[in-house]
Formats: structure tokens, sequence, C-alpha cells
């Protein structure tokens, strides 16, 4: 069956989005959404020394308890109307005592899914970096912690918009050509482990549709990959759904039949 889906979205519980869960599922509802996914940042590692003021205010004042009783309400007020799964993207960090922190809070609150992303390394997302080394060196420590988030012991769906360095590097050229190996080792790790690779439409500055890019999808297919997902990673309610046409599209030419919902500890096909 067809269903219109976006699978990875903010609200204002996230210190870097705009609007409230309940403006962000009104503008859903509108656009005729029928799988909605709210997906806030669980990001306990920032670095308070390097990051703006408002930025670590934001992460460090995300209540789980109170973002996970306030969604469960909305979720409820939905039902019949639009399915709205109640989530978290959780940003993987090499400090283990956080780790176990997110993995209590999945044991504690049962979000309806997962999506498991890198954002930055040791406490500090890309978007705030400066890239003084050649590409082989930063592409590759991205895609080595790419790897190693893949095998943490909480539970996920989603592997989050793969290639995001991108978005941030100076390099000209932003492909991952020449690195077919690591990325190889990844998506075949996704593959067998079980777990969704998403399709990330937010492409600030990039040349192409989606992330990951389209040779990446290509290859994902190759190796037998087929469960993908949508998400605009809407931080407003302009941007819900953004970008999936062309997402689409591009599914469609490399083969994909349809997109995979994590939704309460299922895995639902959607046509596209």
């Amino acid at each position: 069956m067809k269903f219109l889906t976006d699978m990875h979205t903010h609200t204002s519980f996230s210190p870097d989005a705009e609007n409230r869960a309940e403006d962000m599922l009104a503008m859903a509802q509108k656009k005729g959404l029928a799988f909605y996914g709210i997906s806030d940042h669980f990001e306990f590692d920032c670095d308070i020394l390097r990051m703006p003021k408002e930025e670590v205010l934001g992460y460090l004042s995300l209540n789980e308890e109170e973002y996970f009783h306030a969604l469960r309400h909305l979720q409820e007020d939905y039902e019949g109307v639009m399915n709205v799964a109640v989530g978290a993207e959780i940003g993987y960090t090499e400090d283990a005592k956080i780790r176990g922190r997110y993995e209590l809070i999945c044991e504690k609150y049962h979000p309806d899914f997962v999506i498991n992303s890198v954002h930055g390394v040791a406490g500090m997302d890309f978007a705030f970096q400066t890239f003084e080394e050649d590409k082989r060196t930063v592409y590759g420590a991205y895609l080595a912690l790419v790897r190693k988030s893949l095998d943490v012991s909480y539970p996920y769906d989603v592997v989050g918009h793969l290639g995001y360095i991108a978005r941030y590097v100076p390099f000209e050229d932003k492909s991952f050509a020449g690195f077919e190996n690591d990325i190889d080792d990844i998506l075949t790790a996704i593959i067998q482990k079980g777990k969704i690779l998403e399709v990330n439409t937010a492409v600030k500055g990039l040349k192409q549709a989606t992330l990951p890019n389209e040779d990446i999808l290509k290859r994902y297919f190759a190796l037998g990959g087929r469960m993908v997902s949508l998400g605009s990673d809407a931080h407003n309610t302009q941007r819900i759904a953004e970008g999936r046409e062309r997402a689409v599209q591009v599914l469609k030419e490399i083969g994909f039949t349809h997109v995979t919902v994590p939704f309460k500890g299922e895995y639902i096909k959607a046509e596209l």
C-alpha cells in the first residue's frame, strides 16, 4: 500500500528546531502524511566549551521524561487520524557512560523507533568544526565512527543520514569516491543486522538529492539492501516532507519499490 511518510523530524524539544510538536503535527496532517515520526536529538556528550551557549543549554535541558510524556499524549490525540511515531535520534558517542544512559532511556521509555546517527566527534557537531586535515583523514575518521556506531548496545532501527559530514567539509569534491571498501563494510553491516538505511533529504550545500548520495544508494541496492526510510530532517513546519518527490525518483530509478517504516516494533512496507 502507498503511504506518505516522513520518519525524521524535530520539534522545539531539540535545541536547533523552531516549532512546537503541536505545530509540526498539524502541518504533517495538512500535508497528508500517513506516518509521521518525531525524532528529537539525544546528544548528551556535547562539548560545552566549544558549542554556542544557546546550543549547549538546549541539549542539556532536554528532559527525556518530559519529552516522552508530552509526545505520548499527542500521539493519543492523533490516533485514528495519523500514525504518529514517538522516536529519538541518538547521536553516537565513544563515551561508554553516555551510551549506557541511552540504553537506560530506551529500556524505560521504549521509543517507537530510534535513529542512530553520527553528528560529530568528541562531543562537537561537524557543523561547528573546522577541518584542517586532508580529505582522506577526515572522511576515514568519519566512516570509522559510523562503523563503530552500528555495534552499540542500545536498540536502533535506522542508520541516519550516512554522509552527513559532507554538508560541512570545505573540500571541492565532497563525494566518497575512493572509500568504497569502508562504505561496503558499513552497508554490509546494516544489511546483516537487519537495520534500515535512511534516505535523508536535508542536503544543505550539496549537489545531490539525498544523504547518502545516489552512488551509495546504488551500492546498497547492489549488495542486496532493500530497507530504506524517508526522512526530511525537518526542523520547522515548512520543511516537513521537503525533497520527498526528488528522493522517490532517485530510489525508483535505482530499483527500489518501497520504503520501510519503523513503527512500534514493526517494519511496515509502503510503496514508493
